[in-house]
C-alpha cells in the first residue's frame, strides 16, 4: 500500500536530480504490475518528453529492444543488468547514438558488465538505481563513474526525503566498511502490505533515530559505507546459505565466475533435488571460447575453498527473465551431473554393482567406471554415505580414505579385495522385556542424573511458516512423526536403579502443541525462553512442541528434542518426515512413507551385541576401554589456558563461538600442505590448534574432542536418535 505522496516525491526528485526535457524520448517497457513503471509513465508526460510504448512482442527479446532503441531514437531507457547484459551482446549498440541516460536497477550491477558499458556506450551517462517497491521505486541512486571498481557498482546515497541506515542485528549503526543490514526511512515508505498485518510488523519498525512514530523499512539487503561514503550492495541477508554446514555467499561465486574471460554472465544457486541433499549449482553464459564445465570448475579450484566449488556448472545460452527482465531462478534447469557418456563402462560384475551405489548416493541415473565421485557433485557425508552402502551390499569395510584416494569405480573395486570384512549389520531385533540404554544414552542419563533436569541438552529447531496455517494437520503431523520414530515416544524409567527404554504406544505419546502469541519484537527472547525447558527423562517424551503466533498469517514452530533421543543429524529426517506428514493431513490423508527399517532399540541391541560384555576380557568393550584407559592415562581433566576470568565452580554451559575467516590463498597453502603431509585438511587444522594450545601453555599432549556422525549403517540415515560419538584426538 503506497501512498500517492510518496510518488510524488519520487517524479519531483527526478525531475530536479534526472531532468527530462520535451527533446527526450523515454522507452517504457516496464510491466505495469512493476513499481519502475510508475517514473516510466509519469516523468516524460510531467516534463512534455515523447513516450514510447514497447509493442508485446519486443518486450523479451533483446534483438527487437536493441533496435527499437535506434529506430525509436530513445535517449532514456531504464533496464535490469540481467536484460542489459543481452542487450550489449546486439549489433545495434553500436547505432544508440540518441541515448543520452541508461538507468540500471531492479538487480546487483556488476562492475564487469558496466566495464562493458563503458567500452560500448561512450557518450550514454549510466545511473545504477536501487529501491524496493517498499520504499517507492527507488530509495538510493549513483552516477557511474570510471573509477567504480567494486565488486558491483555503488548503490550510492539517498534520494530526496529519503533516510539509509547501516545497523547490525542489535539495530546500532556500523562504521565505514563493515556489513550491515539496510534500514530505509522517509516519505517514500509504504503504509505496509494490504491484509497482512504479520508481515508489515516484521519488515516495517519503528526508527530509532527519528521522531517518534518514524518507521524504517527492513530491506533484507546487506550493504556496507564505502570512504565516498556511497552505499555498496554485498548482497541478501536471506541469499546466504548453508550447505554441508559452511556459510556461503553465492554471490563471491558469481563474482569469480564472471572474471573468466569466457563468462559474461553467472548465477549460483543452491538446490536440493533430492530431499536433504543441498549442493551450490553455477549457470553461465559463455561469452567466448573455453567456457566448459571441467574448465570452469578447474578454475574455481584454484581461486575457493573446496567447500565453495559447484557441484555442477551448466553452460547456457542466456540466463531465464521474468516479463520484467529479472533473472527467473525458477526456471533455471535441473543440473545434469556425470560425464555425458564419456569414459568407459562396468567391466565386471563387481564394477557394475559399484556404479549403481555411486548413481544411486549420488542421485544420478548413471555413472561410468572412471567418473570421479567428487567432481559428480561428492563429498564427505555422501562419501560416508556410499561406504555404508558398500558394507552393505558387498559386506566389506572399505575405509573413507581409501575412497578419498582412489574416488572411481575403478580404483574402489581395486582395494575391496584387500579391505576386511564387513561387521554385522543393524536388523530388527527380537526384544527383551526392558530394553537397556545405548552407550551414548547411558553418558547422557547419567549426566541428568547428577545435575538434575537441564536445558543444556535440548536441540532446538525453529521454523518460521508465512501463510495460512492449519493447526490441526500440524498436529496431527507431530503425532504422525513421533509414531513413526520411537525414540521421539520413549522415556527412561528405572528398575532397581537400573534406567531401560521404554516406547510408549503412539496414542498415549501424542505430542501437545502449545500455542504463545507474540510479537515480531519478543519473538528472539520468547524463543530462546522456550528453548530452556526442562524434560523430565522418565516421564516426558523427548520431544515438545511450541507455536509462537505473531499474526494469522505469520507464526513461528519450535520443536525441541532431548539430546537422549536425537542428534544434529537428526534435524534432517525430523523436518522432511513432518513436511511429509503435514501436507498428507492437509489433504485428509496418512503420510504414506515407507517403514523405517530398524528402530533406536534396535540399534542399541545391536550395539550392545557388537561390543559384548565389559566382564569378558576377550569383548570389544573389554579390549577397547583397556586402549583408551592407557592412551588417556595422565590427560589432566582441564586445560591450563590463560582465561579472563576464573572458573566458576559448576559450569553454566553459556558458551559461545567465533568464526574466523581464512582467505582463499590461505586455505589454497593449507590445502597444499596436507597433500604434502598425505592428510587431511582436518588433521591439518587439528593440528595448528594442538600447537595454538600448547603455546598457550595446554602441554605437550593435547586432546581434542571432534563429534563423529555415527550412522556407520545405511539403515540408520532416516532414523532420529542419539548416534554421534565424541572421538578424542
Amino acid at each position: 500500500a503506497v501512498e500517492h505522496r510518496a510518488a510524488v516525491n519520487h517524479m519531483q526528485w527526478m525531475q530536479q536530480a534526472l531532468p527530462l526535457n520535451k527533446y527526450d524520448t523515454v522507452l517504457h517497457r516496464t510491466s505495469i504490475t512493476f513499481d519502475a513503471s510508475i517514473w516510466e509513465l509519469f516523468a516524460p508526460l510531467i516534463a512534455g518528453a515523447r513516450l514510447l510504448l514497447t509493442p508485446p512482442s519486443t518486450h523479451r527479446d533483446p534483438g527487437a529492444l536493441a533496435r527499437l532503441v535506434v529506430d525509436g531514437s530513445v535517449t532514456v531507457l531504464q533496464v535490469v543488468p540481467s536484460l542489459l547484459s543481452s542487450l550489449l551482446q546486439q549489433s545495434t549498440v553500436k547505432q544508440w547514438h540518441a541515448l543520452r541516460r541508461l538507468c540500471c536497477g531492479g538487480e546487483a550491477f556488476a562492475s564487469h558488465l558496466w566495464a562493458q558499458c563503458r567500452s560500448h556506450l561512450k557518450s550514454t551517462t549510466v545511473y545504477n538505481l536501487y529501491g524496493p517497491t517498499e520504499t517507492c521505486i527507488d530509495a538510493s541512486f549513483h552516477p557511474c563513474h570510471d573509477t567504480d571498481t567494486s565488486v558491483t557498482v555503488p548503490i550510492g546515497r539517498p534520494v530526496a526525503n529519503t533516510q539509509t541506515y547501516v545497523l547490525d542485528t542489535g539495530l546500532r549503526l556500523t562504521p565505514p566498511g563493515v556489513a550491515g543490514e539496510l534500514y530505509i526511512g522517509g516519505l517514500g515508505l509504504a503504509r505496509g502490505y494490504w491484509g497482512r498485518p504479520g508481515l508489515t510488523a516484521a519488515r516495517f519498525v519503528a526508527c530509532p533515530f527519528g521522531a517518534r512514530g518514524e518507521r524504517m523499512y527492513r530491506s533484507g539487503d546487506l550493504v556496507r559505507w564505502n570512504p565516498d561514503a556511497q552505499l555498496e550492495f554485498v548482497g541478501r541477508v536471506d541469499d546466504q546459505v548453508k550447505v554441508r554446514g559452511f556459510r556461503i555467499e553465492p554471490g563471491e561465486i558469481e563474482t569469480v565466475l564472471t572474471q573468466h574471460p569466457a563468462v559474461t554472465q553467472a548465477v549460483v544457486v543452491a538446490r536440493e533435488d533430492q530431499p536433504g541433499d543441498k549442493r551450490l549449482i553455477a549457470y553461465v553464459v559463455a561469452g567466448g571460447e573455453g567456457c566448459r564445465s571441467e574448465v570452469l570448475r578447474d578454475y574455481l579450484r584454484e581461486r575457493l575453498p573446496e567447500y565453495m566449488v559447484p557441484a555442477a556448472v551448466m553452460v547456457l545460452d542466456g540466463l531465464p527473465l521474468t516479463p520484467n527482465g529479472k533473472l527467473d531462478r525458477t526456471a533455471l534447469p535441473v543440473p545434469q551431473f556425470g560425464s555425458a557418456g564419456i569414459g568407459r563402462v562396468p567391466r565386471t560384475p563387481q564394477e557394475q554393482l559399484l556404479c549403481e551405489l555411486f548413481a544411486d548416493v549420488l542421485g544420478l541415473p548413471v555413472v561410468g567406471a572412471e567418473d570421479n565421485f567428487f567432481d559428480l557433485g561428492g563429498h564427505s557425508l555422501l562419501a560416508t554415505r556410499l561406504i555404508a552402502r558398500i558394507r552393505a551390499t558387498l559386506g566389506v569395510e572399505l575405509e573413507l580414505r581409501a575412497l578419498f584416494e582412489l574416488p572411481t569405480v575403478v580404483g574402489v573395486a581395486g582395494v575391496l579385495d584387500q579391505s576386511g570384512r564387513a561387521r554385522l549389520a543393524v536388523v530388527g531385533q527380537v526384544r527383551p522385556e526392558r530394553v537397556p540404554l545405548s552407550f551414548a544414552q547411558r553418558r547422557l542419563w547419567f549426566l541428568h542424573q547428577l545435575e538434575g533436569p537441564s536445558p543444556t541438552y535440548n536441540i532446538p529447531l525453529a521454523l518460521r511458516l508465512s501463510g495460512p496455517l492449519n493447526r490441526e494437520a500440524l498436529q496431527a503431523a507431530l503425532a504422525d512423526v513421533v509414531a513413526r520414530h520411537e525414540s521421539l515416544r520413549t522415556i527412561f524409567p528405572q528398575h532397581e536403579g537400573v534406567p531401560y527404554q521404554q516406547v510408549l504406544d503412539p496414542e498415549s505419546a501424542r505430542p501437545a502443541l502449545h500455542l504463545t502469541e507474540t510479537t515480531s519484537t519478543d519473538l528472539s527472547p520468547a524463543l530462546r525462553a522456550a528453548a530452556r525447558y526442562e524434560f523430565e527423562l522418565d516421564s516426558d517424551i523427548p520431544l515438545r512442541a511450541e507455536l509462537m503466533v505473531l499474526a494469522p498469517d505469520e507464526q513461528v514452530l519450535l520443536i525441541l528434542v532431548h539430546h537422549i533421543a536425537g542428534d544434529g543429524w537428526s534435524l534432517g529426517p525430523l523436518s522432511r518426515d513432518l513436511a511429509t506428514a503435514y501436507a498428507a493431513r492437509c489433504q485428509g490423508q496418512h503420510p504414506g512413507w515407507a517403514p523405517l527399517p530398524v528402530h533406536y532399540v534396535d540399534y542399541t541391541l545391536w550395539q550392545h551385541q557388537l561390543l559384548g560384555d565389559q566382564a569378558d576380557p576377550e569383548s570389544l568393550f573389554a579390549t577397547q576401554l583397556a586402549y583408551w584407559t592407557q592412551a588417556l592415562a595422565g590427560l589432566p581433566d582441564q586445560l591450563t589456558l590463560p582465561t579472563d576470568r576464573p572458573r566458576p565452580p559448576v559450569a553454566s554451559y553459556r558458551g559461545d563461538y567465533l568464526t574466523v575467516d581464512i582467505d582463499a590463498g590461505l586455505h589454497q597453502r593449507l590445502r597444499e600442505l596436507a597433500r604434502r603431509a598425505g592428510a587431511s585438511l582436518f588433521m591439518v587444522l587439528q593440528a595448528a590448534l594442538a600447537v595454538l594450545l600448547s603455546k598457550l601453555g595446554a602441554g605437550d599432549d593435547i586432546p581434542i574432542g571432534s563429534p563423529i556422525a555415527g550412522r556407520t549403517d545405511q539403515a540408520l540415515e532416516e532414523l532420529i536418535g542419539f548416534f554421534v560419538n565424541t572421538l578424542v584426538l
